[in-house]
């Protein structure tokens, strides 16, 4: 919760390959007073069942810049195994698919080309800053959200 000396920070994330929340992302939040002050880990969390971490510390008096680390290997390795114990095919199917994806990426190890993703932006005191993440195995987004 952000005060008149403080800012607050809270993020989300939607896995947008699938169209649902992104579960047991681990997410670190770091802030520093100035573009030249070093970074300090305020504290971890992971997203819930939709997505979201509720329990992200407060950002100390001073601080004008954030980081969100997310961790977004670990998640996509388990989608990723999730995902290949559920659909089996046959190998005309898998002629045909790969005939249809010519110019589509080669699956990865983890299912992620991005291994994690690190967020950083300003704050401002007094304001709330809400950051979701619309994440896929080959790209993502955020925005300022409210």
């Amino acid at each position: 919760m952000s005060t008149e000396t403080t800012a607050s920070v809270s993020t989300h994330i939607l896995d947008t390959s699938v169209g649902r929340p992104a579960a047991s992302v681990v997410v670190s939040l770091s802030a520093r007073g100035g573009g030249r002050e070093p970074w300090v880990v305020l504290g971890r969390s992971a997203t819930d069942a939709d997505g979201r971490c509720k329990d992200l510390p407060a950002l100390p008096e001073g601080t004008t810049h954030v980081r969100l680390d997310f961790e977004t290997d670990a998640y996509f390795h388990t989608q990723s195994h999730s995902h290949s114990h559920t659909h089996t095919h046959s190998p005309s199917d898998t002629h045909s698919q790969a005939e249809a994806q010519q110019d589509a990426p080669a699956p990865r190890d983890s299912g992620a080309f991005f291994p994690e993703v690190a967020i950083t932006f300003a704050v401002t005191p007094g304001e709330h800053f809400h950051v979701p993440l619309l994440l896929n195995p080959f790209g993502y987004s955020v925005y300022r959200g409210s």
